[in-house]
């Protein structure tokens, strides 16, 4: 099976990556390899002198390593920054999944739909009417493009990926397989006196996804009750994350898988958010804020920093109060031996 796309030797990707390098320039070069690796043909990074240490141990081809890095057995590419670098490479070996350019004979696309002639539509595809593509965008197999989406230039959406109804989706911007964008949002009310049964609210708004945001495998994002759910500028989600009707998530947020926002909540620029982590309905939580992992939201955070524990709180404070926690049992008992020998001092009084 085909693992790489191309061989470099150590000379070029030096060149390439802007790096010092230490060891023969011709060395092939096949593939990235994690740190502690000993394939020879691989290239691996260390950011620290913990992962350096561990890496001079190895017999791997190469290791991108911090500038000022003494030379060692081991051939290094010295760089500023060696994760970027690293991910740098990992661009270069990508493969991309194969598509053919233009419309497959199988793909079911609507004549009301307008496709630009340089983008690629797969096979079992369904682009439905009132549908707009960019030129160089890419819809998967199997992917559904439901009525009214609008998809900008060099957009990717991997098979099995859902776009219900009025989907805007930036330019650049990815969406990965099993997603489902549009679907309704979580809306119902009972049915007046009675409260027999829950009446389903309508759901008519949009999805607004801007550019360069990349949403991950499995995630929902519903469609506005009315108006729009908005991703904006460079959102990054993981897989298994759900957005809730009207929400808004702030410009290059990040938001780790298994979170939830509730509906009409919104979330910041600049946001880092752990997987787990739950924003309940009409909360709002500022701009350079970090929650960390199974943090619960319930009330506005407006004040800049990180947070944990449910409630959220300071993570300094919520970190003193699970060390009380574990405290709590040592407590108890002196607690009860107090109570006891109160008592016994107060008998004594009688």
């Amino acid at each position: 099976m085909e693992t790489t796309t191309r061989a470099l030797t150590l000379e070029q990707l030096a060149k390439i990556l802007g790096g010092t390098l230490e060891g023969p320039a011709d060395r092939m070069i096949y593939r990235p390899v994690p740190a502690g690796s000993n394939d020879p043909e691989g290239i691996t990074f260390a950011a620290s002198a913990e992962y350096l240490e561990k890496v001079l141990d190895t017999q791997v081809g190469v290791v991108l390593a911090p500038i000022g890095t003494p030379p060692s057995k081991v051939a290094t590419i010295c760089v500023a920054n060696p994760r970027a670098s690293f991910g740098q490479v990992l661009g270069m070996f990508q493969r991309p999944l194969p598509i053919e350019p233009g419309i497959h004979p199988t793909a079911i696309v609507s004549p009301h739909a307008e496709v630009s002639a340089t983008a690629s539509i797969g096979a079992y595809a369904v682009v439905e009417g009132n549908v707009t593509i960019g030129d160089g965008t890419r819809v998967y197999p199997f992917a559904y493009i439901g009525e009214g989406c609008r998809l900008g230039n060099n957009v990717t959406i991997y098979p099995h990926a859902v776009l219900c109804q009025d989907v805007l989706v930036g330019d650049r911007s990815i969406i990965h397989s099993g997603s489902t964008i549009g679907a309704d949002g979580f809306g119902f009310v009972w049915n007046g006196k009675d409260r027999n049964f829950r009446v389903k609210v309508p759901q008519v708004g949009f999805v607004d996804i801007r550019s360069d945001v990349e949403i991950g495998a499995l995630t929902a994002v519903d469609r506005a009750t009315a108006g729009s759910t908005i991703l904006e500028a460079g959102v990054k989600l993981d897989n298994f994350v759900q957005i809730g009707h009207n929400c808004v998530v702030g410009a290059h947020s990040v938001i780790a898988g298994q979170t939830a926002l509730g509906g009409s909540s919104s979330v910041g620029a600049r946001n880092d958010i752990g997987g787990q982590v739950a924003i309940s309905d009409h909360v709002q939580v500022g701009d350079d804020i970090i929650l960390a992992g199974r943090t619960g939201v319930t009330n506005q955070l407006t004040e800049t920093g990180a947070y944990w524990g449910t409630p959220a709180r300071p993570i300094g404070i919520a970190k003193r109060i699970v060390a009380v926690i574990q405290k709590l049992p040592e407590l108890s008992r002196t607690i009860k031996d107090l109570e006891r020998r109160l008592a016994e001092l107060e008998a004594t009084k009688k």
